[in-house]
């Protein structure tokens, strides 16, 4: 029985991960849970699984939820009870699906502890990997992906030696703006951006999805989860999103792990490895879905790809600007105060605003992740250059 720690249980990521745990009750057990505000979804979480700790981030709403749930289990808020429950409680596998650069902290705890990661929050590498990577190593524990594209490249790289592979190739489906003109993302709306012709997410990672940052995030996460340089990383559009990501190795042989866009695969997968467990989960049915489609994606047009690329080349603090740049003019978008040609204006005149440090410690990360977010929430939206 393997007792887990979800990190964000009101999101998409942690709804899911509730369904795979429904599933084998005599494998699972849950510990704890986290959210930010959602209590009304948290309530009947508690009900059903019964966690001995829970923790609201938000500290009105952990009062009200406190005096909701009579005692039926510890309630914790704020940073302070994110950091305690991944530090001190009792739990074999953390599922780390908070969104943003705000699950960074808890997962490092978790890594001092040897823990096992099973990591959707993908800015935890982007900001820190190459030191995430070293305390991994360090402390014993393991991250095993849950974007179902790393877990795709993870799949595909058990068994095989890592200096056999040539490249990696990231699947994208180009998201709801594949065959949108760029001249017209200056109109885009909200509703337009949130929806996602595969994937059901979360409201940021699907604006990241319709810019391809989300895909920039995750080069740069590739790179560190899986020790492979940036001349190594491809990302080709696969509108389908049925090939979840692929290996090339040196002869020419490629390999791809597929089935259809469900993230309880993925998250399943990091919660049983190196164990298979049998599902009910609908099948990949080849005929009926005909064809795979696939082609270079178009820098020009998804300016936040091209970006992220730069920023892997670059190092240092800059995936840590980038992060937070883009964290800030995304919620700026969602909620009605830039329009969604500006995100990528934004993340360069950040970019360009810090100066580079080439081995951050955790310490300036934070303080950089700060400064970034305080610079992009004064930007006037009629700044000079984004258009």
């Amino acid at each position: 029985m393997k007792k887990i720690l979800i990190l964000g249980s009101t999101g998409s990521i942690g709804i899911n991960a509730l369904n795979v745990i429904r599933k084998f009750p005599g494998k699972f057990k849950i510990s704890a849970l986290t959210i930010n505000t959602r209590i009304d979804l948290l309530e009947p979480q508690i009900e059903e699984f019964k966690p001995g700790l829970v923790v609201v981030q938000n500290k009105d709403f952990a009062k009200e939820l406190k005096r909701k749930i009579n005692g039926k289990c510890e309630v914790r808020c704020g940073k302070d009870g994110l950091l305690y429950a991944a530090a001190n409680i009792d739990y074999d596998i953390l599922i780390g699906a908070m969104v943003g650069f705000a699950g960074l902290a808890p997962t490092i705890e978790a890594i001092k502890r040897g823990k096992r990661i099973a990591l959707a929050n993908k800015e935890t590498l982007v900001v820190a990997g190459e030191l995430v990577t070293e305390l991994c190593k360090k402390h014993n524990a393991e991250i095993i992906p849950v974007d179902s594209e790393h877990s795709a490249i993870y799949q595909c790289l058990v068994g095989e030696n890592k200096n056999y592979v040539s490249k990696l190739i990231l699947t994208a489906s180009g998201g709801p703006f594949l065959n949108t003109n760029k001249e017209t993302f200056c109109n885009v709306t909200v509703k337009e951006a949130l929806n996602h012709p595969n994937w059901n997410m979360g409201n940021k990672i699907t604006i990241d999805s319709a810019s391809m940052m989300n895909k920039g995030l995750e080069v740069i996460e590739a790179r560190w989860l899986f020790g492979i340089p940036r001349n190594k990383i491809e990302v080709v559009i696969h509108p389908q999103s049925i090939v979840h990501s692929m290996i090339e190795f040196v002869d020419g042989s490629i390999k791809a792990q597929i089935g259809l866009p469900d993230m309880k695969l993925p998250i399943q997968y990091a919660l049983s490895f190196p164990e298979r467990l049998a599902n009910d989960y609908p099948r990949t049915n080849l005929p009926k879905i005909g064809k795979l489609t696939f082609f270079e994606p178009d820098l020009n047009k998804f300016e936040c790809l091209k970006i992220a690329y730069d920023v892997l080349e670059t190092g240092g603090i800059a995936p840590c600007i980038l992060n937070a740049a883009n964290e800030v003019a995304v919620d700026k978008f969602l909620n009605g105060k830039i329009k969604f040609s500006y995100i990528p204006a934004i993340i360069n005149k950040a970019l360009e605003k810090f100066e580079n440090h080439k081995q951050p410690d955790l310490e300036m990360i934070f303080e950089y992740d700060k400064l970034t977010r305080e610079f992009v929430k004064d930007l006037p939206t009629g700044h000079t250059g984004l258009n």
